[in-house]
C-alpha cells in the first residue's frame, strides 16, 4: 500500500512538474511574441501613480496586450512593476511584451517635435507653442524679460534669441523648457560664428551681430542672396549710410501694423525706423537662422550699397552700386509690377 501511495505521489509530483514547465513555456511565448495589435502603432499614456496592474488593464484594454495578469505577474517577479516610469509612449506593431516593458521601465517615452521657423519675432513664437498640444503654455509675449531673468541672460529683451531648429520633447514639456533649449543653442550657434567672422566687420559684439543677422534674415529667404544682401549693410554701415530697410520700420510700428507699409510710416521715428536713425536698431526684429548669422559675419566683397525686389516672382533682387543704378531698377520693378495688375485686371474682366 504504502509503495502504491509513494508512485501516486511520485507520479503528482511528475505531472505538477510538467505542468509547470508547460505554463513556463507558454508564459515566455506570450513574453516573446508579437503583440496581436491591429494598427502599426499606438499611443499609450501612464499616468503619474500608476499602479502596475492598472498598467496592464489599460495596455489590454486598448488591445495591446492579451493577457495582463501575466504582464502583470512577469514584472512583479522580475523587480521591474516598481521601475515604470510615467509619460506617454509610441507602441509599433511587433512590439513584444518584454520590449514593452523594457520600453515603459527605461522611460523610452515618445517625443513630440516643435520648430521655430526662421524670420519668425518672439509674438509668433510664443503663440505657437501656446498651440502646441503636447506643450504646457505658462507665459505670454509680455514675459520676455522674466524669462530671460530665468535664464540668467544679459539680454532685457527676448527678440532673435532663440534659434530657428526643431525641438524634440515628451509631452507636458512647459514652454519654458523648449524656450531654453532654443537659447542655449542660440547662444552655441553664435559664439562658433562669432569666432569664424571676417576681419575688420563694423560689428563690435555677437549682439550687434545678431541683430544684422536678423535685418538680413527679412529680407530674403534666398540663400544665395543673404551675404550679398549682409554685405551691403555692412558697407552701409561702414560709410555711415542709414540702412533704410522696410522691415526695421515694420517691427517698430508693431501689433498696430496692417500690412501697408506707408511714406508716413517711413517718416514716423522710432528706435527702430532705419530711415530716420542710423546705424542698427537696439534689438534683433526676428529670429534669425545660423545661415543668416553666418552671412552676417562673413558678408560677400563686393560693391552694391542698395538694393530692391526685381518682381519677378522668386523673391530674387536686383543690387546696385550707385543711387542712379538703384532708381532705375525700382522703376523697373514698378513697371513690372503695374504691367502684372494690368493683366490680372484683363484675366479677370475675361471670365
Amino acid at each position: 500500500m504504502m509503495k502504491r501511495i509513494v508512485w501516486i505521489g511520485a507520479v503528482l509530483l511528475a505531472l505538477s512538474a510538467v505542468a509547470a514547465g508547460f505554463a513556463a513555456y507558454k508564459g515566455m511565448r506570450f513574453l516573446n511574441e508579437p503583440v496581436a495589435m491591429t494598427d502599426e502603432s499606438l499611443t499609450f499614456e501612464i499616468r503619474p501613480g500608476s499602479s502596475f496592474s492598472t498598467i496592464s488593464r489599460d495596455l489590454a484594454e486598448q488591445g495591446i496586450l492579451e493577457r495582463p495578469q501575466l504582464f502583470n505577474w512577469y514584472a512583479r517577479i522580475s523587480g521591474k512593476a516598481s521601475e515604470a516610469r510615467a509619460g506617454e509612449y509610441q507602441i509599433d506593431a511587433g512590439s513584444t511584451p518584454l520590449q514593452i516593458l523594457d520600453k515603459i521601465v527605461s522611460g523610452a517615452v515618445r517625443l513630440h517635435s516643435f520648430t521655430i521657423v526662421e524670420g519668425w519675432n518672439f509674438r509668433e513664437l510664443v503663440t505657437a507653442l501656446s498651440q502646441h498640444p503636447a506643450v504646457v503654455g505658462t507665459i505670454t509675449d509680455e514675459d520676455g524679460p522674466a524669462i530671460l531673468s530665468e535664464f540668467a541672460a544679459p539680454y532685457g529683451h527676448p527678440e532673435g534669441l532663440f534659434l530657428p531648429e526643431t525641438y524634440r520633447f515628451p509631452k507636458g514639456t512647459r514652454d519654458v523648457e523648449v524656450l531654453r533649449q532654443a537659447y542655449d543653442l542660440m547662444q552655441q550657434a553664435l559664439a562658433e560664428e562669432w569666432q569664424d567672422r571676417a576681419q575688420g566687420l563694423p560689428i563690435g559684439t555677437p549682439y550687434e551681430a545678431l541683430v544684422l543677422a536678423s535685418i538680413i534674415e527679412k529680407e530674403t529667404a534666398r540663400a544665395d542672396e543673404r551675404p550679398r544682401i549682409a554685405g551691403v549693410f555692412v558697407r552701409r554701415l561702414e560709410q555711415r549710410m542709414r540702412l533704410q530697410t522696410d522691415p526695421t520700420v515694420i517691427y517698430g510700428i508693431g501689433k498696430s501694423f496692417d500690412g501697408n507699409l506707408t511714406r508716413r510710416h517711413l517718416q514716423t521715428d522710432t528706435p527702430y525706423n532705419t530711415y530716420t536713425r542710423g546705424g542698427l536698431p537696439p534689438t534683433p526684429i526676428a529670429m534669425p537662422g545660423r545661415a543668416a548669422i553666418n552671412a552676417a559675419l562673413r558678408p560677400a566683397q563686393d560693391s552694391a550699397l542698395f538694393f530692391v525686389a526685381t518682381g519677378l516672382g522668386d523673391g530674387s533682387h536686383k543690387f546696385s552700386d550707385t543711387k542712379e543704378q538703384h532708381d532705375a531698377a525700382v522703376r523697373e520693378y514698378l513697371a513690372r509690377q503695374k504691367s502684372q495688375r494690368n493683366r490680372s485686371r484683363r484675366k479677370d474682366g475675361s471670365r
